[in-house]
């Protein structure tokens, strides 16, 4: 099958016109990147049904939570660290102008001032006389005095909510948390602290910014700008490298332009057609780049390599194409399947990241047989005088150090198959086994150098502090409500247990139980308030001094409330209790640095209502004892803080988790912890657990993506065979050009699982680059060894021949991608820097593997694999001699 002969000249006959056409394609899709939006917020990279997306935004709203800013402060050389007046001052100043920060082009987005976490915006608990408590601003005004100072610490210190949240535990470190109303607002937070400190003077302070939105936003922000800085360095190496090659300034310019009209292209019809654009987006013109640049160096590379035998640039150019119509056309077809096969994907960014990379491909593919041949018609004849490989008459006394090393290549596949082929066994079994100790795991912060600032004041802060990456464990219960028979019968065991040393009153309160119940039509309420009045007038009527029935009856009563408000069951004490052991259990498992709850709050004012006694910081043991204690917190300053910690009914509470580190797998460890304690000690009630917050939201995102990733390939490579298969008309064939992608993959992810890389988002999407260059110069290989074995009829004469004009193209390729991304590897972005070593891994894999293995291969199988071609050969072989023979 041959490109329709259209196609073939009209680049050639109108090659103005169509250069004319592709410069207003590239200028139209070109300005509408102007639109372009980016969002790294891991939640919208899920679908919208996705559980886990919406249970956390449905948690966010619920409870009033949102993403934060952490903003840390150590000062290592006052003897007080931060507490002292100057650094106060500085904290101070920092948290009323955070309060005041609004995006000037959004005021939707802006720092929610009432939430911020620092010593000016929070209350300190004090007891205020027998009974009672009191609420003060822990920092009103900065400190002028040491002695100020060192009072606000110790309150801090002496406020379980605060301790290893907003003060380190050893009161040299302090750290203010700041709400913002959309997380996308993180990065210009940061830069405005920055500039706000600068103004201060750190002084002896050192300051840290961290926080998962800062380093999603911070990312977001600087893969844009590193997409337009390492992609026109890529294409600077590139542009060098072929001029290396094929020394011809002029037309060595056409891969450039080519690659670049292509990526402004698709990624202006991406962001023009309305799509945000993500991380996954970023990667696309890595993947575009290298397809686009490998199409016209094989045209190149030919053009380069036969221009001297004819002299005449638009023969030659017919010529090319005329050999490599065919394989162009089906490795462009085969990548784009295989990336358009993501479409099936569930996961929406995946499903766009796939289509527009098919797009991409086949758009270099339509330019590559367009451009090319229009550019060298646009070229001076005499300016090619001296371009390309001048005809040798001894091939084997080429010097060149390319042209020898494919030769020996050849000569030794032919030679030494078997040999090859079980090297490359033991390389797949030693792939396998790294493939089995792979491990999915990410963080968002890693994806930063070492040195890159979110990366310090990442280690820094979680050193210091309980931990700056966030998750809600959300408790809750789902028991439908009593019929009165069911309330009378729990209240009944219940009454049973707690007077069991008072028999009198045990008897009594059954008494009018069993009557109350003997009543026709008493529902639940009404029970519940007929025992309510009759036991309170009971408690009216005892003689001041008689502490043991008043006790008794409260007992009856507290059992009474926990019936009455069963669906409050966070006011129980059994269940406050039972979540202080859960935290307990968490931090000493080592992931949870700090963990804050409902039952911290009311362990502090019942504190502070026994007059700080720390004896009495405790659960208190009824429900009134407990509903006391909320009762006196709303005289605080912040009532409303409570919201975030339980909802307004108190039928579900938040265990606020603070982690030390935002990796996967430690995320998962805390679930399986939580799942362990849950049932090992049953709490009191059975309790539903669900999870929220930023750090769980990325685990979930960064599994449905890797995993999404990893089943989306299978179905990619699937594709991929079938496509081969029906191209070459035979699945022999498509199983032989799977080989070199079969290769690269086990030699990829087999590296990666034996140095104990984390297999993340980044490796899961670039790994999706094996689809381009392993099934690239497989089809090439292979296609032109069918069409040169069919001409010939010898299997060691194609070979000499397959390893002339086509081996070095693809041996271009490799050296041309593989060292023209190297820019990538100096990138301050993580991502970046793997794409830059798993392109050149990839080249080199897929290269080697195509050049070695499958001449192997077909060395082994040429007998029957080659049938066809021999029985051509043959048959114009016969037809030659008859035609000789009738002229003779």
């Amino acid at each position: 099958m041959q490109l329709d002969r259209t196609l073939i000249q009209f680049p050639l006959n109108r090659p103005g016109l169509l250069i004319t056409l592709m410069v207003l394609m590239t200028v139209a899709l070109g300005t509408l990147i102007i639109r372009v939006h980016v969002d790294t917020g891991p939640e919208n990279m899920l679908a919208k049904e996705e559980f886990g997306r919406i249970f956390h935004d449905r948690t966010t709203e619920e409870f009033n939570l949102h993403d934060v800013v952490i903003l840390g402060m150590v000062n290592e050389k006052n003897g007080d660290g931060v507490f002292n007046p100057n650094s106060l001052k500085k904290i101070y100043a920092l948290s009323k102008f955070a309060a005041t920060l609004v995006d000037p082009n959004n005021p939707l987005r802006k720092v929610i001032a009432r939430d911020i976490i620092a010593p000016d915006n929070v209350d300190t608990v004090e007891q205020d006389g027998p009974g009672r408590v009191k609420f003060q601003w822990l920092m009103k005004k900065p400190p002028a005095t040491r002695t100020e100072a060192l009072k606000i610490r110790d309150n801090a210190l002496a406020n379980p909510l605060l301790k290893g949240t907003m003060v380190s535990r050893d009161g040299r470190a302090l750290a203010i948390y700041l709400p913002l109303s959309q997380k996308g607002f993180a990065h210009q937070v940061a830069g405005q602290l920055k500039k706000k400190i600068a103004e201060l003077g750190p002084g002896e302070d050192q300051f840290y910014i961290s926080g998962l939105p800062v380093a999603e936003d911070t990312f977001g922000k600087e893969m844009f700008n590193q997409m337009a800085i390492s992609t026109p360095l890529s294409m600077l190496v590139i542009f060098i490298l072929m001029l290396v090659f094929f020394k011809k300034t002029q037309l060595i310019l056409s891969p450039i332009i080519i690659a670049a009209c292509t990526v402004i292209s698709t990624m202006g019809l991406l962001i023009g057609t309305g799509n945000t654009l993500h991380i996954t987006g970023s990667l696309i013109p890595i993947f575009i780049i290298p397809i686009a640049v490998v199409n016209s160096t094989h045209i190149l590379s030919e053009f380069f390599d036969g221009y001297q035998k004819t002299r005449d640039r638009r023969k030659t150019i017919e010529q090319v194409m005329r050999h490599l119509s065919k394989p162009m056309l089906f490795t462009s077809l085969t990548s784009s399947a295989g990336f358009a096969s993501l479409a099936l994907t569930s996961i929406p960014t995946v499903r766009t990241f796939g289509l527009f990379v098919a797009f991409g491909i086949m758009l270099a593919w339509l330019l590559a047989v367009l451009f090319i041949p229009a550019h060298i018609m646009l070229i001076q004849e005499d300016s090619l005088r001296n371009f390309g490989v001048k005809e040798q008459p001894d091939q084997g006394s080429d010097r060149a150090l390319i042209n020898r090393h494919l030769r020996w290549i050849g000569r030794t596949t032919i030679s030494s198959p078997w040999r090859i082929i079980g090297v490359n066994l033991v390389i797949m079994a030693i792939g396998v086994i790294g493939i089995l100790r792979i491990q999915v795991n990410d963080n968002p912060v890693k994806w930063f150098h070492r040195s890159h600032e979110i990366r310090i004041a990442d280690r820094v802060l979680n050193d210091r502090f309980g931990g700056t990456y966030e998750a809600y464990l959300i408790l809750s219960s789902n028991a439908p409500e009593m019929t009165a028979t069911e309330a009378a019968r729990w209240l009944s065991d219940t009454l049973e247990r707690v007077l069991k040393e008072s028999p009198v009153v045990r008897e009594k309160v059954q008494s009018e139980l069993a009557e109350a119940m003997a009543e026709n039509g008493s529902s639940a309420e009404e029970l519940f308030q007929r025992l309510s009045l009759s036991w309170q007038k009971e408690i009216d009527n005892l003689a001041p001094e008689d502490n043991a029935g008043y006790d008794d009856w409260s007992l009856a009563l507290d059992a009474l409330d926990q019936v009455r408000n069963r669906k409050q069951i966070f006011k129980r004490p059994d269940l406050l209790n039972y979540i202080i052991g859960l935290q307990k259990y968490l931090t000493k498992q080592g992931d949870v640095g700090k963990s804050n709850s409902i039952s911290n709050v009311v362990q502090k004012v019942h504190q502070e209502l026994f007059e700080g006694d720390p004896g009495h910081f405790t659960i208190p043991a009824t429900i009134n004892g407990v509903a006391q204690t909320l009762i006196s917190y709303q005289n605080s300053q912040k009532p409303d803080e409570l919201r975030h910690l339980v909802t307004p009914d108190y039928t579900r509470a938040n265990l606020w988790l603070q982690l030390k580190s935002g990796d996967n797998r430690d995320m998962k460890r805390v679930i399986d912890d939580v799942n362990r304690y849950l049932a090992d000690i049953p709490p009191p009630i059975e309790l539903q657990a669900e999870w929220a917050g930023p750090a769980y939201i990325n685990m979930v995102w960064q599994d449905t993506m890797v995993t999404g990733m990893l089943k989306s390939f299978l179905p990619g490579l699937a594709v991929v065979f079938i496509m081969m298969a029906v191209l070459f008309r035979s699945p022999a064939w498509g199983l032989l050009a799977m080989i070199p992608l079969t290769l690269t993959i086990g030699i990829i992810y087999g590296v990666i699982g034996l140095i104990g890389k984390d297999y993340n988002m980044p490796l899961a999407v670039l790994s999706l680059l094996t689809l381009g260059p392993a099934v690239d110069f497989a089809i090439h290989f292979l296609q032109r060894s069918r069409a040169t074995m069919a001409r010939v009829g010898d299997w060691n004469k194609s070979m000499q021949r397959v390893f002339e004009e086509p081996a070095r193209a693809i041996a271009r390729n490799m050296v041309v991608i593989s060292i023209g991304f190297t820019p990538l590897i100096f990138a301050p972005l993580i991502p970046y820097q793997t794409a830059g070593v798993f392109l050149a891994a990839i080249m080199l894999s897929s290269g080697l593997a195509t050049l070695w293995t499958l001449p192997a291969l077909l060395t082994v199988m040429q007998k029957w694999i080659f049938k066809k071609e021999r029985t051509e050969t043959a048959s114009c072989r016969t037809v030659g001699r008859s035609s000789t023979i009738q002229n003779k």
